[in-house]
Protein backbone atom coordinates (compact mmCIF):
# COMPACT_ATOMS: atom_id res chain seq x y z
CA UNK A 1 0.00 0.00 0.00
CA UNK A 2 1.30 3.45 -0.90
CA UNK A 3 1.28 6.14 1.75
CA UNK A 4 -1.66 8.53 1.98
CA UNK A 5 -0.59 11.62 0.02
CA UNK A 6 -3.41 13.69 1.51
CA UNK A 7 -2.18 12.84 5.01
CA UNK A 8 1.39 13.74 3.98
CA UNK A 9 0.14 17.12 2.77
CA UNK A 10 -1.75 17.69 6.03
CA UNK A 11 1.43 16.86 7.98
CA UNK A 12 3.44 19.35 5.87
CA UNK A 13 1.00 22.08 6.81
CA UNK A 14 1.37 21.36 10.53
CA UNK A 15 5.14 21.09 10.84
CA UNK A 16 6.80 23.48 13.27
CA UNK A 17 9.27 26.08 12.12
CA UNK A 18 12.15 23.62 12.07
CA UNK A 19 14.37 22.47 9.21
CA UNK A 20 12.56 19.35 8.02
CA UNK A 21 13.68 16.91 5.33
CA UNK A 22 11.30 14.55 3.57
CA UNK A 23 12.44 11.02 2.79
CA UNK A 24 10.66 7.91 1.56
CA UNK A 25 11.29 5.19 4.13
CA UNK A 26 9.46 2.30 5.79
CA UNK A 27 7.03 2.33 2.83
CA UNK A 28 5.86 5.83 3.69
CA UNK A 29 6.93 9.44 3.55
CA UNK A 30 8.94 10.42 6.61
CA UNK A 31 9.62 13.91 7.91
CA UNK A 32 13.09 14.12 9.45
CA UNK A 33 14.26 16.69 11.98
CA UNK A 34 18.03 16.85 12.49
CA UNK A 35 18.33 13.67 10.44
CA UNK A 36 15.95 11.76 12.75
CA UNK A 37 12.58 10.45 11.65
CA UNK A 38 9.92 12.37 13.55
CA UNK A 39 6.61 11.49 11.92
CA UNK A 40 5.62 9.66 8.77
CA UNK A 41 2.60 9.14 6.57
CA UNK A 42 2.82 5.38 6.84
CA UNK A 43 2.61 3.01 3.91
CA UNK A 44 0.33 0.90 6.12
CA UNK A 45 -2.06 3.81 6.68
CA UNK A 46 -2.13 6.40 9.43
CA UNK A 47 0.95 7.75 11.13
CA UNK A 48 4.19 6.31 12.31
CA UNK A 49 6.09 8.46 14.78
CA UNK A 50 8.91 8.59 17.25
CA UNK A 51 8.41 9.57 20.83
CA UNK A 52 10.33 9.53 24.07
CA UNK A 53 10.56 5.81 24.94
CA UNK A 54 9.66 6.70 28.53
CA UNK A 55 6.35 8.15 27.28
CA UNK A 56 5.37 5.09 25.21
CA UNK A 57 3.10 3.50 27.81
CA UNK A 58 1.22 6.73 28.48
CA UNK A 59 0.74 7.41 24.76
CA UNK A 60 -0.50 3.87 24.13
CA UNK A 61 -3.58 4.75 26.18
CA UNK A 62 -4.57 7.23 23.45
CA UNK A 63 -7.24 6.11 20.95
CA UNK A 64 -5.74 4.48 17.86
CA UNK A 65 -2.17 4.28 19.18
CA UNK A 66 -0.13 1.07 19.15
CA UNK A 67 3.54 0.13 19.33
CA UNK A 68 5.32 -0.19 16.05
CA UNK A 69 6.72 -3.60 15.30
CA UNK A 70 10.18 -3.87 13.76
CA UNK A 71 11.47 -7.26 12.70
CA UNK A 72 8.82 -8.97 14.82
CA UNK A 73 9.63 -6.97 17.95
CA UNK A 74 7.56 -4.16 19.46
CA UNK A 75 9.67 -1.11 20.16
CA UNK A 76 9.26 1.57 22.82
CA UNK A 77 9.65 5.02 21.31
CA UNK A 78 8.04 4.06 17.99
CA UNK A 79 4.27 4.26 17.57
CA UNK A 80 1.59 3.79 14.95
CA UNK A 81 -1.56 5.90 15.04
CA UNK A 82 -4.57 4.94 12.95
CA UNK A 83 -5.98 7.18 10.24
CA UNK A 84 -9.22 7.47 12.21
CA UNK A 85 -7.36 8.83 15.24
CA UNK A 86 -5.81 11.66 13.17
CA UNK A 87 -8.85 12.55 11.04
CA UNK A 88 -9.22 15.72 13.14
CA UNK A 89 -6.54 18.37 12.49
CA UNK A 90 -6.13 19.09 16.22
CA UNK A 91 -5.34 15.45 16.93
CA UNK A 92 -2.97 15.24 13.97
CA UNK A 93 -1.23 18.39 15.21
CA UNK A 94 -0.81 16.87 18.67
CA UNK A 95 0.82 13.73 17.25
CA UNK A 96 3.02 15.72 14.84
CA UNK A 97 4.16 17.85 17.80
CA UNK A 98 5.04 14.75 19.82
CA UNK A 99 7.15 13.32 16.98
CA UNK A 100 8.90 16.53 15.98
CA UNK A 101 9.60 17.60 19.57
CA UNK A 102 11.25 14.29 20.34
CA UNK A 103 13.30 14.24 17.12
CA UNK A 104 14.42 17.84 17.76
CA UNK A 105 15.63 16.81 21.24
CA UNK A 106 18.10 14.29 19.77
CA UNK A 107 21.64 15.23 18.72
CA UNK A 108 21.74 15.98 14.97
CA UNK A 109 23.06 13.20 12.77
Amino acid sequence: MAYDEELAERIRGLLPDLPVTEKKMFGGLAFLVGGHMSVSASGKGGLMLRCDPDESEKLLAEPGASRMEMRGKEMDGWLRVTSEAVADDRELQRWVDIGTSYAASLPPK
